[in-house]
């Protein structure tokens, strides 16, 4: 731990008298390691800290429970475990998490928040591609994946494979955490400005549409000019995912192939799951971080996008070429729906840093996405 940066270093993360509002940078994330206001059961490794968010891992066991919960106000996770009475499984060498089923699984790291410092949590992008829910809980929380300022106490991860079963041990990163202090949002007119200089959001056939402090994504159903290739349906398969392997499984065994319509857009059947990518392009310079309004009753009656944090740098270059297509995690309810070229699908939400990360997002540090373009999750053979 000693590589990391130590408090003197870094004395806007206390109560300073002028305190720097702003998305936590790695730099940050690691002295709050060194001061213990971020603790965990085996010692956080560098490779958990990312540009602006710290990767979380599963403890040793998990409770299958028989519904999602939050525990309110007046309740830890566990005193409503216990209410509930559910099975216990060891995780500590790897289990089998099965589809449709809900489990509630303790997380190695807990935090002790400072005065205007909060939180909020994700999935990893690798486990929104494997359509796997993962919520984290906090005692006498009443919303999911929000951790509130001044939280001290553990962190708990909902896991709920929708697609496929997936096989989890002790340590597997499934979740991930930003810390902001203050609320550093931006608003239309910054995003504006920022977006003329370095094109956060490009399209070639439309300027960007901004309003109500995001950008617009829409939905691409043309897919690769030679190819058609526009997306993948999730098979309906009972076999088994190991959610840290990498580059191991085939394609086709679990996907089907989505190409481009002759004509209209591509019906979303109900409850089946689908990885399809926006028609713009997204860059987020190292100074800011971003994320993804995920669902919008008002564009369709889908859901498109519950997974990862646009981390500072990334689809970014200084000097170009920027950009990176945005992967949608994409399921109808209730009625089938077709989704057309084009359709708005959400819209990126940028907040600026507290300060620059030292570990922007890109090839250097291992990013699995950077520069991507229609991409399945990084378990799949390329």
């Amino acid at each position: 731990m000693g590589e990391f940066a130590t408090q003197e270093q870094l004395p806007l993360l206390g109560d300073s008298p002028e305190p720097k509002s702003g998305i936590w940078p790695a730099q940050w994330i690691a002295a709050a390691i060194e001061r213990r206001d971020i603790v965990a059961q085996d010692p956080i490794s560098r490779d958990q800290i990312q540009p602006s968010s710290l990767d979380l891992r599963l403890g040793s066991f998990a409770y299958k429970v028989p519904a999602s919960f939050l525990p309110g106000r007046e309740m830890t996770v566990q005193d409503k475990i216990d209410l509930l009475g559910e099975e216990k499984i060891s995780i500590e060498d790897g289990a089998v998490l099965r589809k449709s089923e809900v489990y509630i699984v303790p997380l190695q790291e807990s935090l002790r928040l400072r005065k205007r410092v909060s939180g909020a949590a994700n999935p990893k992008s690798s486990t929104g591609r494997l359509d796997v829910f993962a919520r984290v809980i906090t005692d006498y929380g009443t919303e999911f994946d929000t951790i509130r300022e001044r939280y001290n106490g553990p962190l708990w991860l909902e896991v709920a494979p929708r697609s496929f079963n997936v096989k989890v041990r002790r340590g597997s990163k499934l979740a991930q955490i930003r810390l902001r202090r203050g609320s550093p949002r931006s608003g239309d007119a910054l995003l504006k400005r920022l977006n003329e200089e370095i094109k956060i959001v490009h399209a070639e056939d439309a300027p960007a549409d901004i309003k109500d402090n995001g950008i617009a994504l829409s939905v691409d159903v043309r897919g690769d000019p030679v190819t058609g290739l526009v997306g993948y349906k999730a098979r309906k398969t009972h076999e088994c995912i190991d959610i840290d392997q990498v580059n191991a499984y085939d394609v086709d065994a679990f996907w089907e192939r989505i190409y481009r319509p002759e004509r209209g857009g591509i019906i979303l059947h109900t409850d089946d799951f689908h990885i399809l990518a926006t028609k713009e392009s997204v860059a987020i310079p190292d100074t800011h971080a971003a994320d993804m309004v995920a669902y919008d009753t008002l564009v369709g009656e889908f859901r498109a996008h519950y997974a990862g944090f646009f981390d500072p740098g990334f689809g970014y270059s200084p000097g170009g070429p920027n950009g990176a297509k945005i992967v949608l995690e994409v399921r109808s309810h209730e009625v089938p729906f077709m989704v057309e070229h084009g359709q708005n699908v959400g819209r990126v939400i940028v907040e600026r840093l507290a300060t620059p990360t030292d570990r922007p997002y890109g090839a250097d540090m291992g990013s699995s996405y950077q520069r991507q373009g229609l991409m399945l999750g990084k378990h799949f053979k390329r």
